[in-house]
């Protein structure tokens, strides 16, 4: 299960409108309290723990740049919703460190956030969030939120996806729901050890002659036991002329003994070549092949 804002271990055209002013604010709040009925909030799923909204008349473009093939947004912002259970309050509370100020979970109805979306490199905002009680009053707000990435395993993905169809309509929510989404990369024995690798084309993009996508890459013994994993941001450079390269941009590493934990300290951000006739050069081809066969998709929402 994805907590709100916090990784997991299992990867599994509308116009543009304007930005919203204080009457349009007050529509969305008042449809926070029975989204069913309103006509404002889109559903987008449920589970046991949260219950996931966005309001499509909300979307609009706040910055854009003008390219050879015409104008194309950097920053959306719209507003999104989630509706809590016991146990979805219990979490976000935890989560937010908020047990202090919101000590009963049954107190937390709602939240309705506005986001910042930079389509570029498929991050999200929360500008503001208000939690709201189950009579519809604020018992939490904060402003300026941490700039997060949107992978396979971030809580936002869905609001993300929608977000930026709503003013692009590449079909992010339809790729990341696909059964193709996750690409095979390679798969290598050694030593009665099995390791696969597989590629996000969600999250696959060029920049330059790079090639930025997130990566798992699983390790598991002679019985099928997974001793290790790695959740990678790699930039491969996919210009063959210029040799075979990629950096580590980001990511985490779990094994039975550690649990997950960040890689950041031991990344130097270093290009190092990919080895020819190895698993990771085969790894290499494919991803090439993916982004010649794709070049659309890999090259959606490109201001270079």
């Amino acid at each position: 299960m994805k907590l709100k804002h916090i990784f997991t271990a299992i990867p599994v055209a509308f116009s543009l409108f304007v930005m919203p002013c204080a009457s349009h604010m007050a529509s969305v709040q008042a449809a926070a309290a029975n989204p069913v009925e309103s006509t404002g909030w889109y559903w987008l799923s449920s589970d046991e723990k949260y219950s996931n909204f966005f309001d499509p008349s909300s979307v609009t473009t706040t910055g854009s740049v003008e390219t050879a093939h015409g104008k194309v947004a950097t920053e959306i912002e719209a507003y999104i919703k989630t509706g809590y259970s016991y146990g979805g309050a219990q979490e976000t509370i935890e989560s937010y460190k908020l047990t202090d100020v919101i000590p009963n979970p049954t107190q937390l109805a709602y939240s309705v956030a506005l986001l910042k979306v930079n389509p570029q490199n498929r991050t999200v905002q929360y500008a503001k969030e208000d939690f709201y009680d189950q009579q519809d009053k604020v018992i939490w707000s904060h402003t300026d939120g941490e700039e997060k990435e949107i992978n396979s395993q971030a809580f936002d993905e869905e609001f993300y996806t929608n977000i930026v169809d709503s003013v692009f309509g590449q079909g992010e929510v339809e790729r990341s729901k696909a059964k193709d989404r996750w690409l095979d990369l390679y798969t290598s024995e050694t030593d009665g050890l099995t390791t696969t690798a597989i590629a996000d084309t969600t999250t696959m993009r060029k920049k330059g002659d790079n090639l930025i996508y997130w990566e798992w890459d699983t390790v598991k013994d002679a019985s099928g036991n997974t001793l290790e994993i790695k959740f990678l941001k790699k930039a491969v450079n996919i210009n063959q002329q210029q040799g075979q390269t990629e950096k580590v941009v980001n990511g985490s590493y779990w094994s039975g003994q550690t649990g997950w934990q960040s890689l950041e300290n031991e990344i130097d951000g270093q290009y190092r070549q990919i080895p020819a006739r190895t698993p990771q050069f085969q790894g290499f081809v494919t991803l090439c092949n993916y982004a010649n066969a794709h070049p659309k998709w890999v090259n959606r929402y490109s201001i270079n």
